[in-house]
């Protein structure tokens, strides 16, 4: 299989159903947004040092594919037979037990924190930026569109979790977090 196949010369792409958009349409610039997303982890984890965080980090990554995937594919009644996942509760409601497990670990948070500390919290804290612009994204893409409810949910859960996750890795390695100095 060749990885150039020429289809996007004309700078339009294809969404999984056949309908071909521009790519600078809302819609791809959504989950192009969940696919930084998802490679700026993918380089956190080359970082972390702690295994049960690289673990979240990598099932995070295939629950952003399948949400990348929802995405893709509208809700149409013509795509209602493909067979693909689409973002339920049950992708983002264990990750509300990963945030309270991992903020029991850590002191109280008195201060708001700038990013940074250590190498993996400072990607970590990016991921998360990158986090909130996918959502925005795609909150703005529901107020155009019919699109799953659910990755709204989810990428404001994982922003959530990602922030902890940045300060659960600098305590681990022995670095404050950076309060902010008014």
């Amino acid at each position: 299989m060749k990885i150039y196949t020429k289809t996007g010369d004309k700078g339009e792409t294809s969404l999984f159903g056949g309908e071909r958009v521009l790519k600078s349409n809302l819609r791809i610039a959504a989950y192009g947004t969940i696919d930084e997303l998802n490679s700026f982890i993918g380089l956190a984890v080359t970082e972390c040092k702690d295994d049960e965080v690289k673990e979240l980090l990598f099932s995070m990554q295939n629950i952003l594919f399948n949400a990348g995937s929802d995405l893709a594919t509208p809700i149409t009644e013509k795509n209602a037979k493909l067979k693909i996942t689409r973002i339920a509760d049950e992708h983002y409601l264990p990750w509300e037990k990963e945030i309270d497990k991992f903020t029991e670990r850590l002191p109280e948070l008195r201060n708001f924190i700038l990013p940074g500390g250590s190498k993996s919290a400072a990607l970590l804290h990016v991921c998360r930026v990158v986090c909130r612009r996918a959502e925005r994204l795609v909150v703005e893409l529901e107020t155009k569109e019919t699109i799953n409810r659910k990755i709204v949910i989810l990428l404001n859960r994982l922003s959530d979790l990602l922030f902890v996750l940045a300060r659960y890795e600098n305590s681990i390695q022995n670095k404050p977090d950076i309060t902010w100095k008014v």
